[in-house]
């Protein structure tokens, strides 16, 4: 991956190089800037050759659910997974056309029912309609916090159906136990939300002072009773 962020061959990585290319690991901006905050040790933007690789461990450890911190470090983790192209060894894209939709059919229409019982307006649900599901689910709100933060993929603040049934999807796998991941496997995107990866050309930088603000506002607002519509498998 190196080669890629630091083509001077100068031993190390900017951080306006290092924004473009950890973004696309399809992480969220507030789990980037954590990871470079613990990489950038000196606090200068500037990452060494080790602190590099350092952020590339901590990428894997958030795409495989662990969390970001130097204690995962000695985890196995699986390499790191970048959406790019140009390399054989990266990802050809977040989702690919070809990958089946992880939702099954019989469950879809289960979610869609629910969908439609929460008065949809043009298609869409509202966050402050969306977040009484999500709590009755009884799950932790920073959990529920990244149900949201991922269903929500065109970031609008807005539930569409494939969106809802994606929220649906993480909710029933959290309550199994299982790891609710830092970033949309390819698998979950839904089909009407796949399209060729772009990276934009004018990317923020990664420190984390500028992104801590849109955690508190990705959970649409508190203050719902509980919903009338149970979450029963």
């Amino acid at each position: 991956f190196l080669p890629q962020v630091d083509s001077a061959n100068a031993g190390r990585v900017l951080a306006s190089d290092a924004a473009v290319f950890l973004k696309k690991s399809g992480l969220t901006d507030l789990v980037l800037g954590k990871i470079w905050d613990l990489a950038d040790t000196d606090g200068k933007g500037i990452l060494s050759k080790q602190e590099f690789f350092v952020a590339l461990r901590l990428v894997a450890c958030a795409q495989n659910g662990l969390d970001v911190s130097l204690s995962s470090l000695n985890l196995p983790v699986p390499p790191p997974r970048f959406a790019d192209t140009n390399s054989p060894l990266l990802l050809s894209g977040t989702a690919s056309s070809d990958v089946p939709w992880a939702v099954k059919l019989e469950d879809k229409a289960k979610y869609d029912a629910i969908f439609d019982s929460l008065n949809p307006v043009n298609g869409l649900l509202s966050g402050d309609k969306v977040k009484p599901v999500l709590l009755n689910s009884k799950l932790p709100v920073d959990i529920l916090g990244r149900v949201w933060e991922l269903s929500d993929i065109d970031r609008d603040g807005m539930l569409d159906r494939d969106e809802f049934a994606v929220a649906m999807f993480l909710v029933y796998c959290a309550l199994e136990k299982e790891p609710v991941p830092m970033s949309l496997p390819a698998a979950l995107v839904p089909p009407s939300k796949r399209k060729p990866v772009s990276v934009p050309g004018a990317m923020p930088l990664i420190p984390s002072s500028t992104t801590t603000k849109e955690s508190h506002q990705s959970l649409p607002p508190v203050g719902i009773l509980a919903a009338k519509t149970p979450l029963t498998q």
